[in-house]
Parts: structure tokens; C-alpha cells; sequence
């Protein structure tokens, strides 16, 4: 019988209420699918000067990017906004289904929203009234009136911030706007004036694209003024008052645009290529399953049913939160399912080592020993990665602020999964008198196989770090040789390149279609679908006028005559803007995990972990260079995973030198602590990295062309990081003390009861 204690007992209550919410809403909401998923609407704008700006091509990429601000703001998360020729912009918006959610879209975006305030000087009769001064202007007001309006007292560039409220009445919604310090000056000024004003002068209208969206009176004594902020009220609905302050907070478009066309697309991956990705990932997750019960017998298989929930979890997460899934998307939760084990493998390989030591005590009290003492590992290495999505959401854009939500949903997942989930399985798995009589059956009742050869055998990885950081840094050279001599093979969404429209005359599936253009010898080509099964869009990269021909021979061959209808060069979709605004957000990211990694271990730690994290990513790159792989949207993915398996894994050992560090004496060497550490932890680094590894290899071999360059790039950076987690940044940090000695750092406090206070409630 089981021996559940009443901490037990509140804790699997609570996993069962969690789950049973988690079902309901999976079964109840569908979820958000990207472009490459499911397709959406496309829309081409024609871009036209204005008296001020000039229609050029450096004028739309600024266009571009404010329409990705106000994309963003809006919420639609995983779009398409590229360049194409000089004039036109090409914008994609994932899960538009029908022509009237079409056309709300394109009303929402395509807005110019040029917002300035005026006074107001008088209402007149009609819009061919004529103004009673020069400079004065006659628009229309929001009851459906006309105004005539002043010279303009401020613009949409003197607004900080815009924001969706509820009024003090209750009623509605208004937008909240703070004007900078010089807007607060002008508007001080115009409600002075309007303030000592009667009658409609009395006014202040707020214009937006030539209308006035709201012209409240001035409810301030003669001689007061309002500054700061102010609030436009116009009976909007919760939508509408968040679409304009999205609107003019995302500041008006530098050009006017003209919708020129507009359709709905397909999915860019085939529905062959999705299914295999899919299969993929549940034989990679079997695969795990299976060496996490070998490993761990039956800890193992309660861990296996943890991350089966934890899936159920982060899938319901996503829906809570509304966030679009993309194919990157998808196999990043895959993996990420993968990478949870690595806190079940802490804890048990914790146990194991307590009841190695107090066999007598217990499989339960040697459990929750483990998970006390694998506690600060466990939260240090996702506290950093938590850094790194909060930082990638808030200052990143597009494709950066959707793996920033994917990221924390992933982090935050995995650690209800481990800590609580997999805690309450194995607590009652361990106090059943049938295993606490076997304690070989549990998979703690030894220390493992590698560990046991690891304790036999004399390796000083610290006495020849010399040798590991040479070894580290010869391999860096190689690398950055690669990306120097053969430069980087940049995808369509860096570098730009050609936007193909064709019609054939007979019906051809887009799986077919892009079929034969990939044998074609354009693999890496965007083939989607539209709402005329005859019609066809291919992105490439930039490419000559014969190699478009093989392209159109190439559907030719399987749907008889083809009409090439557009033909535009485009520009990149991950422009200059959002590239700087990307690097801008890794710098600040790395930055903060530097910070947190000084302050709970030393700077020297933080300085460690963040150049073998580099070391990595470099190492990653400068072998896609010399292997000729692209670097696109799907690679960015992976090396910003990377980042976080890199400083997880660098996060553990260090946690283990940390508390061997805070036992030793002053003469003990501090390099023959961080050896046994890398040591200790090396199981730990061996299983989890293999548990992975199976989820990487299945996504590799199985998963088609779509996720392939996405798990290699991935399999690379696992073995990379779990290298430089032990022959890089430990031995980096032992010749930093030697250099630079400082004091121990502070001890983690570590229960050694078995009461169910523990690590988690």
C-alpha cells in the first residue's frame, strides 16, 4: 500500500484539477496556425508619395517597418511583410479564412493614420463649406457634422504612448494618450486658449487621416490647462479603442498605400511535409521514452507520464494565450519535451547519490533530497532563459517576439511538468512497500553504470584545461575561417530575392507542385497555394532569368500550360530594422543573464557560461557556412535554442562546483573541486543530451525537408553545448579564479528531511 502524506495528497489533487482544466480547453478552442500551417491573406499595397516623402525604396522599407510595429500591436503574430520592387508591399497575415475577415485585416493595417489635434473654430453646414481663414481646414466631425477646424497644434510624432482604457463613467472604452515633452507643452497651450474659449471654440478635435475621430470640450476653469496626457472618447468598442491606440501608437505610415490586391493563400509546407513532421516528433518522443524508463526504471516511466502531461500543458498555455503556432513553433514544443527531462534527470540522479550514501533512510527520503538539492540548478538555468524570452518578447519584432512567447510557455511548461507533476508520480511510485522492498525496481537503488566508471577512473579534465581551451579555440578559428572564405548562404527572409505568380491550366496539388520544383533544384523554394486551385506563388532567393524557366518548365511538366502572372523582385522579410532589433535584444538578453549569473554564483561564472554560449553559436554558423546550409527564419530558430541548451547545460555544472566550492576548506584547490563537479554532473549531461538526441534524430531522418537544416543545426548545437558545458566554460571559469581568486560563494540551503515541505508546493 501506499504511504501518501497529506503534502502528497494536496499535490496530486492539484495536478489533477490542472490537467482536467488543460483538457477542457484543448478539446474546447482550436489554436492559432501560422502561415506555414494553414495559409492566411495576402495583400499588395502600392506605395505613393506624400508632399513631404518621396515613394523610394529606402522609404518603403521604413514603411515596412512601421507596418510590422502596428502588425505586432495588433496582435497577429508570425506574419509576412517584405518589399517587392520599389514601391509595393507585399504583407501575408495568418489565419484569415474568408474575404470579410479579409478585408477587416486590411482595413486595420492599411489605415495611413496621420493623427493631429486642432482647435476647433465653429461647426459649419457641409464639406463644401468654405473655411473662415487661411490655413483652417473643413472635416468630418464624429457625430456626422462638419467642423471647421485650426492650423495643427501637435502631430502623432509628439505622442509617447496610446493605450485602450475604460473612462471614469464606466461607459465604453476612450484611448489614454501621453504626449512627450514638447507635445505636452503644445497641448497646454491650445487647451489654455480653449479653456477661455465659449461656444464651439471651446473644442479641441482630434484629426485622424482627415477626420475628427472626437472633439471634447475643454472642462477646465479659465486659466488651467491640461498637459501630459489627455484621452479621446468616441463611444468605441473594446476592439476599436485598441486597434487606434495600436494605430497611433505604431506612428502613421511615412507613404500613402493603395490596396492593389488582395487573395487568400495556402499553407507554405505541404500537408505531406506537415504529417511527416508530426510523426516525426511522436516517434522521437516514444524513442526518449523508452531510454528514460531503461535508465531509470520506474522514476523514469512517472517521468515519462509527466512530460506526456507536460505536452497537454504547454499546448494549453498556447491556447490561453492566444499565440500562433508555426511549424519552428511546433518542433520547438517537441523538443522542448525533450529538453524537460533534464530536470528529471537532476533529481534522480540527486537520489541516487543520497541513497547511495544513507541507504537505510529510504527511497522516499533520498526523493526528496533529490529534489531539494537539484532545486537551484533546476530554477538558475531557467531563471536565465526566462530572461533571455522576456527580453526577446519585449524588445524584439516579429518571428523574435513569437520565440520569446514559445520559449516561456516551453520554460515555465517544463518546470510545472518536473517539479510538481513528476514529483507527486514518483513520491507515490516510491512509497509503495512492494518497491520500498526492491529499491533496484525504482531506478535509485544505484548510482548508474557511468557513473560507477566515471568514480573509478582518474580524469583531470581541469589539469590539462590548457589543452581543451586550445582545442576550443581551434575550433573557433576553423569556424569563423568557414563563414569568412565561404560566406553565409542567406534565405529569402535575409537576403531578399524573387516573388513568382503563375496560373496553370490544369489542377495540380500544391504538394505536387512543389514537388516537382524541388527536383527541379530549387528545394529551398516557398511554394503556396491560393484560393484558385490553378494558381501558384513561388519565393525564392535571387535567381536568373533561365533558372525562373526551369522553374516554370518544371510545373509545365505536371499542369500542362503555365501563365506566369507577376513576376517582382522582394526584399527581405527579416529587414535591416528587425535585424538590428534582434541583435539589440541578444545583446540586452545575454547582458541580463550575465547579471543574474554574477549575482547568484560570481562575475566570473556569468563571464564563463556566456563565452562558451558564443563559442556555440559561432561554432554552429561556421559549420552551416561550410556546408553551404541556409541561414533563414527556421536557423534563426534553432540558434536561439541553442543559446538556452547551452547556458542550461553550463548552468548545472557550475551549480555543482558552487556547492562543492561553499564546503571546502581555504587550501583546497579550486581546480580539482571544478573537476570533480564536471565529473559528478557528466551522467546528468550524458543522459539528458541523449534523451534529446532521439527527438533531433527522428525530426532529422523523418521529418522532411522542412525541419531537416532545423534538427541538424539543433543535433549540432547539442553536441557542441554539452562539450563546451564541460571542456570550455568549466575550465574557462578554473583559469578566471586562478587568476583573479574570490571568496566562496553562498551556500544553497539543502534539506536533508523527508517531509513535503520540499522545493515545490
Amino acid at each position: 500500500m501506499s504511504r501518501m502524506s497529506r503534502g502528497a495528497l494536496v499535490r496530486f489533487l492539484l495536478v489533477l484539477g490542472l490537467l482536467g482544466g488543460c483538457l477542457a480547453l484543448s478539446l474546447n478552442q482550436k489554436p492559432n496556425l501560422g502561415l506555414d500551417l494553414r495559409g492566411g491573406a495576402q495583400f499588395v499595397f502600392q506605395a505613393t508619395g506624400t508632399e513631404s516623402t518621396e515613394a523610394t525604396a529606402e522609404n518603403v522599407d521604413k514603411t515596412v517597418e512601421v507596418l510590422r510595429g502596428r502588425v505586432d500591436a495588433l496582435g497577429v503574430a508570425e506574419s509576412t511583410l517584405v518589399r517587392q520592387g520599389d514601391d509595393r508591399i507585399l504583407v501575408e497575415l495568418p489565419g484569415v479564412t474568408n474575404d470579410e475577415e479579409a478585408q477587416e485585416a486590411e482595413e486595420r493595417i492599411g489605415q495611413t493614420a496621420r493623427l493631429t489635434v486642432h482647435p476647433v473654430v465653429a461647426t459649419v453646414a457641409s464639406a463644401d463649406a468654405k473655411p473662415s481663414k487661411k490655413g483652417n481646414l473643413v472635416v468630418p466631425d464624429a457625430d456626422g457634422g462638419f467642423i471647421e477646424v485650426g492650423p495643427t497644434a501637435l502631430e502623432g510624432e509628439d505622442i509617447t504612448d496610446a493605450n485602450a482604457a475604460t473612462p471614469t463613467n464606466g461607459v465604453g472604452y476612450v484611448v489614454n494618450v501621453d504626449f512627450s515633452n514638447q507635445g505636452s507643452d503644445a497641448f497646454g497651450k491650445l487647451s489654455a486658449t480653449a479653456a477661455c474659449a465659449t461656444g464651439d471654440a471651446n473644442r479641441i478635435a482630434m484629426v485622424l487621416d482627415g477626420t475628427s475621430i472626437s472633439s471634447p470640450s475643454v472642462n477646465v476653469p479659465c486659466g488651467g490647462n491640461i498637459t501630459n496626457s489627455t484621452e479621446i472618447s468616441g463611444d468605441f468598442s473594446q476592439t476599436e479603442a485598441s486597434d487606434l491606440a495600436a494605430l497611433i501608437e505604431g506612428g502613421a505610415l511615412p507613404l500613402e498605400l493603395e490596396l492593389i490586391s488582395d487573395r487568400l493563400v495556402g499553407p507554405t509546407l505541404g500537408a505531406e511535409a506537415i504529417d511527416a513532421s508530426i510523426e516525426a516528433g511522436i516517434i522521437g518522443l516514444l524513442l526518449t521514452g523508452v531510454f528514460i524508463i531503461f535508465i531509470y526504471r520506474l522514476v523514469g516511466a512517472m517521468a515519462t507520464i509527466a512530460l506526456t502531461s507536460y505536452a497537454l500543458l504547454a499546448y494549453a498555455m498556447l491556447l490561453a494565450l492566444g499565440s500562433t503556432l508555426t511549424l519552428p513553433g511546433l518542433a520547438g514544443f517537441v523538443l522542448a519535451i525533450g529538453m524537460a527531462i533534464d530536470a528529471n534527470v537532476l533529481v534522480f540522479e540527486r537520489a541516487r547519490e543520497e541513497y547511495a550514501a544513507y541507504p537505510s533512510a529510504g527511497l522516499r527520503r533520498a526523493l526528496a533530497v533529490g529534489f531539494n538539492k537539484a532545486w537551484s540548478a533546476i530554477i538558475d538555468s531557467n531563471v536565465t532563459t526566462l530572461l533571455a524570452a522576456a527580453l526577446l518578447f519585449i524588445l524584439g519584432s516579429g518571428p523574435i517576439k513569437g520565440f520569446g512567447v514559445t520559449l516561456s510557455i516551453g520554460v515555465i511548461a517544463s518546470m510545472i511538468s518536473a517539479l510538481i507533476i513528476a514529483r507527486v508520480l514518483s513520491e507515490m511510485s516510491v512509497s509503495t512497500k512492494a518497491v520500498e522492498s526492491r529499491p533496484a525496481v525504482s531506478g535509485l537503488g544505484n548510482i548508474g553504470r557511468v557513473r560507477a566508471w566515471l568514480d573509478r577512473s582518474d580524469f583531470d579534465i581541469m589539469g590539462k584545461r590548457r589543452m581543451w581551451l586550445g582545442i576550443s579555440g581551434a575550433a573557433l578559428v576553423l569556424a569563423v575561417t568557414g563563414i569568412a572564405t565561404q560566406g553565409l548562404n542567406l534565405g529569402v527572409e535575409f537576403s531578399g530575392g524573387r516573388q513568382l505568380d503563375y496560373s496553370v491550366s490544369q489542377e495540380v496539388s500544391v504538394d505536387d507542385a512543389r514537388e516537382a520544383i524541388a527536383d527541379a533544384g530549387f528545394g529551398e523554394a516557398v511554394v503556396q497555394g491560393a484560393d484558385d486551385p490553378a494558381d501558384f506563388t513561388v519565393r525564392t532567393g535571387a535567381i536568373s532569368n533561365d533558372e525562373e524557366q526551369q522553374i516554370e518548365d518544371a510545373l509545365a511538366s505536371i499542369g500542362g500550360e503555365v501563365d506566369k502572372i507577376d513576376d517582382q523582385t522582394i526584399g527581405a522579410s527579416l529587414g535591416q530594422e528587425l535585424r538590428d532589433k534582434a541583435l539589440i535584444a541578444f545583446g540586452i538578453a545575454l547582458f541580463a543573464q550575465l547579471l543574474y549569473l554574477a549575482f547568484r554564483f560570481k562575475w566570473t561564472f556569468g563571464v564563463s557560461a556566456v563565452v562558451a554560449m558564443a563559442h556555440d553559436v559561432v561554432l554552429v554558423v561556421g559549420i552551416f557556412a561550410w556546408l553551404g546550409k541556409p541561414i533563414d527564419g527556421i536557423f534563426l530558430a534553432a540558434a536561439l535554442t541553442i543559446i538556452g541548451l547551452s547556458v542550461n547545460d553550463t548552468v548545472v555544472v557550475f551549480d555543482r562546483i558552487r556547492e562543492r566550492w561553499f564546503g571546502s576548506r581555504p587550501e583546497d584547490s579550486f581546480s580539482e573541486m571544478a573537476n570533480k563537479a564536471a565529473i559528478e554532473t557528466m551522467p546528468r549531461t550524458i543522459n539528458t543530451g541523449l534523451g534529446t538526441l532521439f527527438i533531433l534524430a527522428a525530426l532529422a531522418v523523418l521529418g522532411g525537408d522542412s525541419l531537416r537544416d532545423f534538427a541538424i543545426a539543433l543535433l549540432i548545437g547539442l553536441i557542441v553545448g554539452t562539450y563546451s558545458s564541460v571542456f570550455t566554460a568549466t575550465p574557462l571559469l578554473t583559469y578566471f579564479q586562478e587568476k583573479w581568486p574570490m571568496s566562496r560563494v553562498k551556500r544553497e540551503k539543502v534539506a536533508r528531511t523527508p517531509d513535503d515541505s520540499g522545493a515545490v508546493i
